[in-house]
């Protein structure tokens, strides 16, 4: 297996482009105009701008998001001293953590220096060029004398994270398992094994905290740092107690905290059975921790346990810090990182922790729930909300303390950090914040499937409004137990047991009398969720229905069909889907109802999609896709699409649309432009309108799996009131989506009413 991870580790770095990052740009560089843009003679005009204000370089360069991870391999985790060229693999991981956990952009800089000055006079002439400066794997005492001095004389952040990141993480880790062990971090006793950099930087940070220095000890490979020992570093004697013990076993017993940052095994099973009531480990040495957490808890099952390894609980790993600490810096200009945005971030990630985790982070660990707890004491690297949370409280810390060149709005930056996370995110943060106005009442029929109940604990939590789970209040209770899920705020109810039954059975037979539909069968009808569900919507007991995590599109959709109908004057519903790119927007219709629409379906889906995106504030460019351009392949089908597209101009003239397109056409603005100059499509298309259910149901399908959109949806277009159906197999956030988006529609239509009452109602003028 060793033989194996080594070569799938050699591969994954050597494959196709070697090492693991490339550089980008950012602006188009395809024309001789680009050209001159981007280099002679255009890129004069920002560089006498910056010549006339050095703080322009913010606005015109990336310096703003660059940071430099800088190293000289004196002291890579885990292999030592291995040069500057051997420790490149790690640095440009670094950066690739930078980026996918924070967006921020980095190069990396290994250089041939093992005098401190040199590094310190390298970073000087490296600053203009960056926004920030990482110092990682540099050995200690050098690391102290580099860091100390680089914060004194430049005027941006410069972050040590081999001293800093373990202390700010565990740091987090150790406030959340006090509370749960009930002690006073001021009272308790902390031993460390190790005395490098890492282990006096949180050993500083834990003071920070508020423990006592005091109570704090330190053992090297030499033994305990005490005023017995001679030649002891500044680092070291600032912790070196007046004590006659000299093994780390010793100073073990009745400690209620032991900090492993040194190396695997240093701590017994003995050992562990000698701290206090409750004692908490972090075994931080990595691969092999000082002791694995099966034999700690062989001896206690008393005892809190965290480690560096991502495959036990509780993992102390610093990518959970230093994208996020640069990001809150950088975006505030920072001049340093300080003691209060390290402070920030631990609290901040302390208490995230004690939130509840979104089904999407547990997918990422296969499922597994993950709750407060003495397993769970901080969140995990793939938990998004570290990045609004941390990097927002380092911003607001840099902005407190005075460091902060930039302040900027902390509720706007958030938005602006969700944006940073994937266009699909920002674009629900708008359609989330829209919900969030105008709260309503969500029937859920399927309320005894674990997913919707954990989906209507995060409706609460999104402020969306009330969730009505339809079942059995008992069986639903067992399965939010069971699921660990607070149904507080969450109203229960059983069909069966409806005091009105009679009454929505009768409405329904009165709609479908003339339509086989007898008072029997209508009461049979009224006890399944579904159609029990739909009346609540037209009765006005609930706003809005979503339903079809575990049904066919085709069952769902019947009963809400049967019980609410189609609005007025629509003969077709509609299924449109949000694909989300890194740079565009696209709305696909119709993707799950109507196998062979004719002209005017289609028409009609197109005016339906329309007038949807435009409820989003977005202007709507409606492309009807077909084989053929403009009659190059005249067959029924793209003949079809030539007479919807003509329907459409005759009812809707406000609506931008052309068609018969090819695909490419609709999205391509060089075709467009340079081949069909005289379309009223003069931007490429955001809305793509399929002449078949084969085709859009495919299109959707293959670019999410294979092109990279986010799919959000589908949207069911048509209704007379508020109904959504979910994808078979839909996941906890898309049915909170689907929700948010149902309560915008909701209230879309509850506005429209308004308007058409005050119309009704307002008196005619005098004199008629």
């Amino acid at each position: 297996m060793a033989k194996i991870r080594k070569e799938m580790a050699l591969r994954y770095h050597s494959e196709g482009r070697p090492g693991k990052i490339e550089v980008i740009p950012t602006k188009p560089c395809a024309t001789q105009r680009d050209l001159s843009l981007a280099y002679t003679p255009g890129v004069a005009e920002p560089c006498r701008e910056i010549e006339k204000d050095v703080e322009a370089v913010y606005h015109y360069t990336a310096r703003g998001n660059l940071v430099a991870v800088v190293s000289n391999g004196t002291a890579v985790l885990g292999l030592g001293n291995i040069g500057p060229e051997a420790s490149k693999p790690v640095m440009e991981g670094k950066g690739v953590l930078f980026k996918r956990f924070a967006d921020v952009d980095v190069f990396d800089i290994e250089i041939d220096a093992s005098d401190p000055k040199d590094v310190i006079r390298f970073c000087e002439m490296l600053a203009p060029t960056v926004g920030g400066i990482n110092l990682e794997d540099i050995k200690a005492p050098e690391c102290f004398e580099i860091e100390d001095t680089l914060k004194e004389r430049l005027d941006i952040p410069v972050f040590h994270d081999d001293q800093h990141g373990t202390a700010i993480i565990s740091g987090a880790a150790l406030i959340n398992a006090l509370e749960l062990v009930g002690k006073k971090i001021e009272d308790v006793k902390v031993v460390f094994s190790g005395a490098g950099a890492s282990a006096h930087a949180t050993a500083n940070h834990y003071v920070r905290l508020g423990a006592n220095p005091k109570n704090l000890w330190f053992a090297d490979s030499k033994g305990v740092i005490s005023t017995k020992r001679d030649n002891l570093t500044p680092h070291k004697a600032k912790y070196a107690q007046d004590t006659d013990l000299e093994t780390l076993a010793e100073i073990a017993v009745g400690a209620d905290v032991l900090v492993g940052l040194s190396v695997g095994g240093m701590f017994t099973p003995e050992m562990i059975k000698s701290m206090a009531d409750n004692p908490i480990v972090f075994a931080m040495a990595n691969p092999d921790p000082e002791i694995l957490p099966e034999d700690a808890h062989a001896v206690r099952d008393d005892l809190i346990m965290a480690t560096g390894r991502s495959d036990y609980p509780n993992q102390v790993n610093n990518v959970l810090g230093f994208p996020f600490i640069f990001r809150g810096a950088l975006d505030v200009q920072a001049t340093s990182i300080n003691d209060e945005m390290f402070l920030a971030a631990t609290h901040a990630l302390a208490a995230l922790a004690k939130e509840d985790v979104p089904e999407s982070v547990a997918a990422a660990y296969e499922g597994k729930r993950l709750h407060f707890g003495r397993e769970y004491l901080i969140p995990t690297p793939f938990d998004h909300r570290v990045l609004l949370s941390e990097a927002s409280a380092v911003a607001e810390a840099a902005m407190r303390t005075g460091v902060a060149r930039r302040h900027i709005d902390l509720e706007e930056y958030k938005h602006q950090l969700e944006a940073r996370l994937g266009p699909h995110r920002e674009l629900m943060r708008t359609i989330l914040d829209k919900a969030q106005q105008t709260p309503k009442r969500i029937v859920l029929p399927e309320g005894e499937l674990d997913t919707v109940i954990r989906a209507s604990h995060a409706i609460i939590e999104e402020k969306l409004g009330t969730p009505i789970l339809l079942g059995d209040p008992e069986v639903i209770r067992e399965i939010a137990e069971r699921e660990e899920v607070d149904l507080d705020g969450v109203e229960l109810l059983d069909p069966q047991r409806f005091d009105r039954l009679d009454d929505y059975a009768q409405r329904l037979f009165e709609r479908r009398k003339r339509k086989g539909v007898t008072q029997d069968s209508a009461l049979r009808r009224m006890k399944d969720p579904l159609y029990f569900g739909a009346m609540m919507v037209e009765s006005g007991d609930a706003d809005t229905l979503i339903a079809g995590a575990n049904l066919s599109y085709p069952n769902a959709l019947r009963p809400a069909l049967q019980t609410i109908g189609m609005q007025s004057g629509v003969k077709s519903v509609a299924g449109l889907f949000m694909l989300v790119f890194q740079d565009q927007l696209y709305f696909f219709s119709d993707t799950t109802v109507s196998i062979d629409p004719t002209a005017e379906d289609m028409a009609e889906t197109a005016i339906l999609t329309a007038d949807f995106v435009r409820r989003l504030s977005i202007n709507p460019r409606v492309a009807m896709i077909s084989f053929s351009n403009f009659g190059s392949a005249p067959h029924p089908e793209s003949l079809k699409v030539k007479r919807a597209v003509k329907i459409v101009r005759d009812l809707r003239p406000d609506i931008t649309i052309d068609g018969e397109m090819q695909a490419d056409t609709a999205v391509v603005e060089g075709i467009l432009k340079t081949r069909y100059p005289f379309s009223e499509l003069k931007r490429p298309a955001n809305v793509l309108v399929f002449p078949n259910l084969t085709a859009a149901n495919a299109s959707y399908k293959l670019l999410s799996r294979l092109g990279g959109a986010v799919a959000i949806g589908p949207v069911l277009l048509g209704m007379a009131k508020p109904v959504h159906l979910l994808q078979r197999g839909a996941t906890v956030e898309d049915i909170t989506n689907l929700a948010a988006i149902s309560i915008v529609d909701a209230a879309h239509r509850g506005r429209e009413a308004e308007v058409v009452k005050g119309q009704v109602d307002k008196p005619e003028p005098a004199g008629v």
